[in-house]
């Protein structure tokens, strides 16, 4: 797996920090994502897909290697 975010057109929700911690932050300024984890292990993958499908500016993409 491997995830991708789009920071020019994040919405600074949080729905990806909510789902997914280990692999999504927030910039301290203004709320827009941080990828920490481009290619989560197994185990967060259900987490990282949770944290796209719940972006409401759909800034997160999974691609599934």
């Amino acid at each position: 797996m491997k995830v991708i975010v789009d920071q020019g057109i994040c919405a600074s929700s949080g729905n990806c920090v909510m789902n997914a911690p280990e692999i999504f932050d927030q910039r301290d300024e203004d709320g827009v994502v941080v990828l920490l984890n481009e290619h989560p292990p197994a185990e967060l993958a259900d987490g990282a897909r949770k944290a796209a499908a719940c972006c409401p500016a759909l800034a997160i993409q999974i691609i599934e290697e």
